[in-house]
C-alpha cells in the first residue's frame, strides 16, 4: 500500500504549480527537495505567508521566527543543491508551543508575568529537530501555563478554529493545531498535561499525539513544573506518517528531567495495512460520561471501520467512577500548579487570566494527605488499565465529548443537555491517560452537522506508540481526512 516515488513527485510537482507548498506533508516535502522539485526557501516563503494569514484570522503565532527561518531555509536549500549527506528533516518546517523553549526566544507561556523571559538554551525536544535539520518558524499560542484546554492567554488573546473562527481551537497547544490545519506547515510540537495535544488536534481535524510518559523529555521548559507528573510533550501533524517521523526525532533520553525513560530510539512504521488479529476495546462513554450525539455517531461509524480492517471490536470495555475528576485529577494537577509558583509574590498575577488565579487558589487548599490520597487512587487507575490491557490490545473511544465551542469560553456546563464541569468535564477521555502516563493519539474520524471535525482517541499499553501508530495509519488508509481542510481565504 505504499506510495510509489513517481506519486510522490507528481504530488510534489502539483503544490508548485498551485503555490501551497505550505500544506504538503512532511514526506512529501522530503521527496519534493530530492527531485529537485523546489527547494526549502521556496516552502519557507509559502509557510511564513500562511503563518501571517491564518494568524490575522485565528490569532496563532506569538512570536515569529522568520529571519532565522529564511537563514536555516538558506542553509537547508544548500545542503540538498550539494549532495552531501542530508538528515532526516533537512528543510522541513516546524512550529514550536510558546510552553516549550527555543533559545535567544522570548518565551512567554501565556503568562504576562513572563513579559522580559529569554532562555538562553533550546529545550531537548527543540535542539532534536534542529539537530536533525528542521527549521523552526514560529512559537505558537498557549493559555497561561498550560493550565486550561483553551489556546486563550492575557497575552496574545483568544484563538480561534480555522473551521469556523466563531468557535475555539481547543488547548492548550492550540496555535499548534491550527497551524497544521491550516497549512502553515507539516509538523507542529505540543504539549499535553491533561488533553492538550489531543484536544485542539480533535478540534482542528488533525493528528495529535501524546506519548508514553518519559519517552519524549521536557526539559528544560516551563511544562515540567507546572504539571510534574502530568506533562508530556508530543507531535502534531496533519498525517499518520509525519506525526511517526517526527516522533522519532524528539524521542530520547535527558538527564534534565527527572522522568526521561532510558529507551533506545526507535523507527515507527506508519505503513498502512490490516488489523487482523487485533482485540479493540471501545468505550463510547467510560461508563458515566456526557457525550454529544453527533459524537457517538461518529464514533460508531469508526469502530466499524476498525472491524470491517479486521480488528476485533469489544465494546464498552472501560467502566470508571463518576467522581475520578475531584478525587483524583484536581488534587494532584492543582496543587502541581500551584506548587510552581509557590515562590512567587501573588500580587505579580494581578494581570493573570482570573481562571487560572482560582484553580492556583483551589491548589493551595489541598492538603499533604489530599495529595498524596490521590496518588493512591491514581495507582488504582492504572492498575485498572494493567487488567484491560490483559484482555485487549488497544482502546478506543471519543477523543472529546463535543465539537468546538464557542471561542473565548472556559468550557462548556452541559453536555447533551447533562451539567458538567466546566474546565474539564466536556473533555472526560483525556485527561485520565495523562494520571496513567500511556500512549494516546487523537486522529480525524468525521465532522458534526456543523462541519466541526470530531477526533477518535486511540490508546495503547506503555511504550506502544507502534502499535497506535498502526490502528491509526489504517484507518487513515480506509478513511482518508487529508483532503479535508478549512477554507482560510
Amino acid at each position: 500500500m505504499r506510495r510509489s516515488v513517481e506519486e510522490a513527485s507528481a504530488r510534489a510537482n502539483d503544490a508548485v504549480e498551485a503555490n501551497e507548498l505550505a500544506k504538503l506533508s512532511a514526506v512529501d516535502l522530503l521527496d519534493g527537495y530530492r527531485a529537485g522539485h523546489f527547494t526549502p526557501r521556496d516552502v519557507i516563503e509559502d509557510v511564513i505567508a500562511a503563518l501571517e494569514m491564518t494568524d490575522a484570522s485565528c490569532n496563532i503565532v506569538v512570536t515569529p521566527m522568520y529571519d532565522q527561518a529564511r537563514a536555516a531555509a538558506d542553509e537547508a536549500t544548500a545542503a540538498w543543491a550539494s549532495g552531501q549527506p542530508l538528515i532526516r528533516l533537512t528543510g522541513v518546517p516546524v512550529s514550536v508551543k510558546d510552553l516549550v523553549y527555543v533559545a535567544n526566544v522570548r518565551a512567554l507561556g501565556g503568562a504576562p508575568t513572563n513579559q522580559d523571559f529569554v532562555p538562553t538554551v533550546d529545550a531537548a525536544v527543540v535542539a532534536a529537530v534542529k539537530a536533525a535539520g528542521a527549521i523552526v518558524t514560529c512559537k505558537t499560542t498557549t493559555c497561561e501555563s498550560g493550565y486550561k484546554l483553551t489556546a486563550d492567554s492575557p497575552v496574545s488573546g483568544i484563538t480561534r478554529n480555522p473551521w469556523n473562527r466563531a468557535r475555539t481551537s481547543g488547548g492548550s497547544s492550540g496555535g499548534a493545531a491550527v497551524a497544521v490545519a491550516a497549512g502553515c506547515g507539516p509538523l507542529a510540537i505540543g504539549t499535553d498535561g491533561v488533553g492538550s495535544i489531543r484536544v485542539p488536534s480533535s478540534f482542528c481535524g488533525v493528528v495529535g499525539l501524546k506519548p508514553t510518559f518519559g519517552l519524549v523529555p521536557r526539559s528544560p521548559g516551563f511544562a515540567p513544573p507546572s504539571w510534574a507528573s502530568l506533562a508530556h510533550t508530543g507531535p502534531i501533524a496533519r498525517t499518520v506518517a509525519d506525526a511517526a517521523l517526527l516522533l522519532e526525532v524528539i524521542a530520547a533520553h535527558d538527564l534534565r528531567d527527572a522522568a526521561s525513560l532510558p529507551v533506545a530510539s526507535r523507527a515507527f512504521d506508519s505503513t498502512p495495512g490490516t488489523l487482523n488479529g487485533l482485540k479493540i476495546g471501545s468505550s463510547v462513554d467510560f461508563g458515566y460520561a456526557a457525550v454529544d450525539p453527533d459524537v457517538r455517531t461518529a464514533f460508531q461509524s469508526a469502530t466499524e471501520t476498525l472491524a470491517s480492517l479486521g480488528a476485533e471490536i469489544f465494546p464498552d470495555c472501560a467502566k470508571f467512577a463518576p467522581d475520578m475528576l475531584d478525587r483524583i485529577l484536581k488534587p494532584i494537577a492543582y496543587t502541581e500548579q500551584a506548587a510552581a509558583i509557590a515562590n512567587r509574590d501573588a500580587d505579580i498575577f494581578a494581570t493573570s487570566d482570573q481562571d487560572y488565579r482560582e484553580v492556583v487558589a483551589k491548589g493551595r487548599t489541598y492538603s499533604g494527605v489530599d495529595y498524596v490520597e490521590a496518588t493512591y487512587r491514581r495507582n488504582g487507575l492504572r492498575s485498572m488499565f494493567l487488567d484491560l490491557f490483559r484482555d485487549v490490545d488497544a482502546i478506543v473511544t471519543p477523543t472529546v465529548a463535543v465539537t468546538a465551542f464557542r471561542a473565548g469560553a472556559l468550557g462548556l456546563d452541559q453536555v447533551a443537555d447533562i451539567a458538567v464541569d466546566p474546565h474539564l468535564g466536556w473533555s472526560p477521555f483525556s485527561w485520565p491517560i495523562n494520571l496513567t502516563g500511556l500512549p494516546a493519539a487523537t486522529i480525524p474520524c468525521g465532522f458534526d452537522a456543523d462541519g466541526l471535525p470530531i477526533g477518535l482517541q486511540i490508546i495503547a499499553p506503555w511504550l506502544e506508540e507502534g502499535l497506535i501508530l498502526r490502528i491509526a495509519a489504517a484507518f487513515e488508509w480506509a478513511q482518508p481526512w487529508a483532503q479535508f481542510r478549512p477554507r482560510m481565504s
